[in-house]
């Protein structure tokens, strides 16, 4: 993995630095903040152009407005959250690229912050317009990319400022592409991936992306259904996604030519339609139940193969973990790695909050802050908004 040049590189006393950072941070039913992990992460890169004396403009962006403004997705708490940890005000720029941007950005003073509002509350910034990107870039004198998480965007912020400005890699990039690099290379052996979650279609890629590189594949949720239809198991009533029949043919038969194992869950926790909650073997999963976690045998099988590994990664819920009563899977194999040796690297975006809420963030060395952009990463892609960072 190449490296990029760094903010640790660049003088920073008096520029006006546009950071880009990601504070698409979760919110309750009031709109307060529910999650600060995101804005908590982006503080080592925060301090260090605040001692350095930089005058930093952040970019950000909050869910999906879809390019029209909607007060649910202001960036106003997130200011005033940030404003509290940093002990200093953070005003922010309502207009975004206008005037009164303009005037903001003039006046921010060293070592001092000034906040744009919500970035996709314009349609420029998701359609990487150049107007947009160009006007955004008027305002800085040096571009810090600090957002792991939309690296894999090709967006006005993530691809369209680093081509107007001088640019550099901020602290958590940095860390992010220092911790992900060995998986997507060469991960220490033995290599074990725990994936879990939904849509198969679309993580078939990234399970691909394991053959051969990992030495052990667990798999549970949603993920584990077609592979146990493949095998004869009926699901009950449990959601199935169709037509997968030969892709995860072709993908059993590539691991096992690769020397991938795959492991799948042997029993699983279901309910049935009078809402009585109860444990059975894979084989015997009754015509109306529905499937919400793995079992206690399998929780046991997958611990057991966690044992000795050197490097493990995780990404999605092994069930439905939002839901107490079908937690314990995720939770009990997760909660197993604080007490086993070696490197444990979590994905970001849901699966960084799943961990978060149930207690088990500790047995990971690693989470990253990205969803999305972390498993390209891993599979191998190209992300567009490092890619466009200049090499050190």
């Amino acid at each position: 993995m190449v490296a990029k040049r760094s903010i640790a590189d660049v003088a920073l006393r008096g520029r006006r630095v546009l950071a880009r950072v990601d504070f698409n941070v979760p919110q309750d039913a009031s709109g307060q903040i529910a999650d600060d992990r995101r804005i908590q992460e982006a503080l080592p890169t925060l301090n260090h152009l605040r001692t350095a004396g930089a005058r930093t403009i952040l970019l950000s962006h909050l869910g999906r407005p879809a390019g029209h403004r909607d007060p649910r997705y202001s960036l106003k708490p997130v200011a005033r959250r940030l404003s509290s940890i940093l002990g200093q005000p953070v005003p922010i720029a309502e207009d975004i690229v206008g005037i009164h941007a303009l005037e903001m950005s003039a006046r921010v003073e060293n070592g001092g912050f000034l906040m744009l509002e919500n970035l996709r509350f314009l349609p420029g910034e998701e359609a990487n317009d150049p107007g947009f990107a160009g006007q955004l870039a008027r305002l800085g004198d040096l571009f810090v990319q600090d957002a792991f998480g939309v690296l894999h965007r090709t967006h006005a912020s993530t691809v369209g400022i680093p081509k107007r400005l001088p640019s550099v890699a901020g602290l958590l990039v940095e860390r992010e592409v220092r911790e992900l690099g060995p998986l997507a290379g060469h991960p220490e052996h033995p290599y074990a991936v725990l994936v879990g979650g939904a849509k198969v279609t679309d993580k078939l890629p990234l399970l691909a992306s394991f053959c051969g590189k990992a030495d052990t594949l667990l798999l549970g949720g949603a993920l584990a259904f077609p592979f146990l239809r493949a095998q004869g198991h009926g699901l009950g009533a449990s959601r199935k996604e169709e037509g997968l029949e030969e892709a995860v043919r072709a993908f059993t038969e590539a691991a096992t030519a690769a020397g991938t194992r795959i492991v799948l869950p042997s029993d699983v926790v279901i309910q049935e339609p009078d809402g009585a909650i109860e444990v059975t073997a894979v084989g015997s999963v009754p015509a109306e139940a529905t499937i919400h976690d793995i079992g206690p045998a399998t929780r046991s099988a997958f611990i057991a193969a966690l044992q000795g590994t050197k490097t493990v990664f995780w990404n999605g819920p092994l069930g439905q973990a939002e839901d107490p009563r079908f937690a314990a899977g995720t939770r009990e194999v997760l909660g197993a790695l604080r007490s086993l040796p070696g490197h444990h690297v979590g994905a970001g975006g849901d699966s960084a909050r799943t961990a978060q809420e149930l207690g088990v963030i500790e047995g990971f060395q690693f989470v990253s802050t990205g969803g999305g952009a972390a498993l390209e990463f891993v599979e191998g892609h190209e992300l567009p908004g490092l890619a466009v960072l200049p090499d050190a």
